[in-house]
């Protein structure tokens, strides 16, 4: 007996060591209000949304950051109640209206068929991971933006909210404070270009001119100023319709997709040239009795239609590969 009342003392000290405190759970809902201001030079967005917190516990989480927030000097955020509310249930309850700037590095390679993940990220600076950690509030509506929400030239695909962790993987110079994990907050926010904009907008104009240079291969061989003139004039509109788009975009490092259709564009024009100078040649090299001018005609019709050919499935491999 006197063993058994011992062993059962040592498990009642070693249980309270032995137990893992379970972190204080903060259940978040965001609703985004207004969305603009996409500034693709800076890599930010302009965000105007609510945010509310609902939890049991001693950790007030209303002390949080938002991590990518950029001019922090211009943030607004204004509290749904003047102290935290007790809701039925013992849940404390507080929630804010905040208007700021946040950044969002945009990728461009797939533009104009480019599509980005709006972010912004919440961590509480002072709790890490195992004493706070937020969740997505589940009791209310999955409803995380307006209806009414438009964003010019944009379309809004969808809403989500995410929770994950977040180790920064630094101690930042006190060994007193090692890394660790944080509670990353996310609401997420998916837009992408229309795909008439790309159709209509830059691939249509840009295929005109494509079929104006290959309608060179379409006239009688003997008639060498008008052949020479349209293939020439492609080029001069092409590269025009290439200047247009690019001042719409930051300058970046690498080639976007519209660049690599237009660099096909260039390549089947230049072709086009060639042919032509070839032809030029052998008629000014021979007399029109020595050269079978029909024959030549339907090759370069044949041409024309490969050239068209390359062109289509040139653009469909590009497109299905970004």
């Amino acid at each position: 007996m006197k063993r058994k009342s011992k062993l059962l003392i040592w498990l009642a000290l070693l249980l309270p060591l032995l137990a893992i405190a379970e972190p204080q759970k903060v259940y978040t809902g965001v609703y985004m209000m207004n969305l603009y201001d996409l500034n693709l030079d800076e890599h930010s967005f302009y965000a105007d949304f609510y945010i509310w917190f609902k939890w049991k516990g001693d950790i007030d989480p209303t002390g949080m950051e938002f991590v990518n927030m950029v001019e922090k000097w211009g943030m607004t955020q204004e509290p749904f109640e003047d102290t935290i509310i007790t809701l039925d249930g013992g849940w404390n309850y507080q929630g804010y209206r905040v208007e700021g700037r946040f950044f969002h590095p945009f990728e461009l390679e797939d533009f104009p068929l480019d599509k980005h993940l709006l972010e912004i990220h919440i961590e509480h600076p002072d709790h890490p991971a195992d004493a706070l950690i937020f969740v997505k509030d589940t009791t209310s509506a999955p409803i995380y933006f307006r209806k009414e929400l438009t964003l010019a030239g944009w379309d809004i695909l969808g809403s989500d909210l995410i929770s994950k962790m977040h180790n920064y993987g630094t101690d930042f110079g006190n060994p007193d404070y090692p890394a660790t994990n944080f509670s990353d907050f996310v609401f997420r926010f998916t837009i992408s270009r229309p795909v008439s904009y790309f159709a209509l907008k830059l691939l249509l104009p840009l295929t005109i001119v494509i079929l104006a240079a290959l309608g060179a291969l379409l006239f009688f061989p003997s008639y060498v100023d008008a052949r020479i003139s349209l293939p020439v004039g492609s080029l001069l509109t092409a590269v025009f319709l290439q200047q247009s788009y690019s001042d719409a975009l930051p300058d970046v490092g690498y080639m976007v997709l519209m660049d690599k259709i237009y660099l096909l564009a260039f390549g089947l024009i230049a072709a086009v040239m060639f042919q032509l100078i070839l032809t030029g040649n052998m008629l000014s090299r021979f007399k029109k009795k020595e050269l079978d001018l029909i024959r030549l005609k339907k090759r370069e019709q044949k041409m024309a239609i490969l050239f068209l050919s390359i062109y289509v499935v040139g653009v469909g491999i590009l497109v299905g590969l970004s």
